[in-house]
């Protein structure tokens, strides 16, 4: 690992306060200086595992679990906020394929479609990601459609909400409480898109030339009302007619989803963006199970829900449930964001599944990893008779060899 005190995070580690520090997924834990109210501020988020040195004051150790991305965090008397980056394990091309798959596998991003090899970390190749998005949206001009507006007016728009003006303005003729449509640019799809841009600005360590055509696309967007911080984003369905915008709006909501922004101790401020690496492979791997049978006249429920105990006490959600045409379960599956160590799998896993196969009245369960030493391992419960399968995945290898493998999968949970 290493890290600077300017920031660049380019210089050895030593043992001084640093400003910025490189860390990669579930690595090794890092020791290293910070100022307190960093520190501290990490240990009481989630961003990465944060302990102080018990033997020496300042100095702490720090160790990145399955969320990626980067984190800044404003220290009063520092010229730059400290700097938390966590690198993925997996190739970023290879982990913008599992996104795009998981969010639409049609249109998904395969190789070549969002150039981001370039990009070494998350943050600039995700920008670059959603500012090509955009500007392919944005192509053919911004969207326009109908959106529904009440308000109060001095001429009379649209209909009159006759019980708001009596209610408000007890018979007076002016103000108007009225409700109408208006054909505008200013419509849900193009207030997440610049949202999602201007989130990006605000983040440092966007490079110089992503961060130009990103000013251009807001440039595009300036009637658009962005959505304010803390507020819900607007609703939208995938039409024909905002067809061209479909890539670029699920691109913007996992940007906007993966924004994080808190007062840490001492009102220090944290702000920026992590994927969950665990949340992005169950997605992965749930969705192209799903695809794989798709056609084949079995229903396919994710993250579906069930009970263990006859009392409906215990609730269990397992990420994916196969349904034969007779409404009956055929298939559970559970994907583990996990590598298969000396010792093996963890237990725990085996015996998530085996209540699984126990409450669904099901003799095989299937574990899917994203790494181990062998593609397929099973164990056969004593005297229950239940199989469970252990699937691991390579996910470094090219996306048509992996949806290969799942679909191969698929095939021994008997799918089809």
């Amino acid at each position: 690992m290493t890290a600077s005190v300017d920031g660049s995070c380019t210089g050895p580690v030593a043992a001084k306060v640093r400003s910025c520090v490189d860390l990669v997924e579930y690595g090794t834990a890092v020791g290293l200086a910070l100022p307190d109210g960093v520190g501290r501020a990490l240990a009481a988020g989630d961003v990465v595992d944060a302990a102080p040195d018990p033997y020496t004051p300042g100095r702490w150790s720090l160790r990145a679990g399955s969320k990626v991305g980067t984190v800044n965090i404003a220290v009063p008397g520092l010229r730059e906020p400290f700097t938390v980056r966590v690198g993925p394990k997996v190739p970023i091309a290879r982990l913008f394929f599992l996104l795009g798959y998981s969010l639409d596998p049609k249109s998904g991003w395969r190789d070549g479609e969002v150039d981001v090899a370039e990009h070494r970390d998350l943050l600039p190749a995700l920008a670059h990601a959603v500012e090509r998005q955009v500007d392919r949206a944005l192509r053919q001009g911004l969207l326009q459609g109908y959106r529904s507006t009440e308000e109060s007016s001095l001429v009379v728009r649209g209909r009159i909400r006759e019980a708001e003006q009596i209610r408000r303005r007890f018979g007076t003729v002016l103000p108007v409480e009225v409700a109408y449509d208006e054909f505008t640019t200013d419509i849900a799809e193009n207030r997440i898109l610049l949202t999602a841009v201007d989130r990006l600005l605000r983040l440092p360590g966007v490079p110089r030339e992503v961060r130009r055509r990103l000013l251009h696309q807001r440039a595009r967007l300036v009637d658009v009302t962005p959505v304010m911080r803390g507020q819900q984003l607007p609703g939208w369905h995938p039409t024909r007619l905002n067809a061209r915008y479909h890539n670029a709006l699920r691109l913007a909501q996992v940007c906007l989803r993966g924004a994080s922004a808190e007062q840490g101790p001492g009102g220090l401020r944290i702000d920026g963006f992590l994927f969950d690496m665990n949340r992005l492979f169950e997605d992965f791997v749930t969705v192209a199970l799903r695809e794989a049978v798709r056609g084949a006249g079995q229903e396919v429920r994710l993250q579906d829900s069930h009970h263990l105990d006859e009392d409906s006490v215990i609730r269990m959600r397992p990420d994916y449930v196969l349904y034969g045409p007779d409404g009956v379960p055929c298939a559970v599956a559970d994907a583990k964001y996990k590598a298969e160590r000396r010792g093996g799998y963890p237990d725990a896993d085996l015996y998530q599944m085996l209540a699984y196969c126990t409450a669904l009245g099901l003799g095989e369960g299937h574990l899917v990893y994203a790494k181990g030493n062998a593609p397929h391992v099973s164990h056969r419960v004593r005297k229950a008779g239940i199989l469970i399968h252990q699937h691991a995945l390579d996910l470094d290898q090219d996306p048509a060899g992996l949806l290969a493998d799942i679909a191969q999968v698929a095939r021994r949970m008997g799918a089809g």
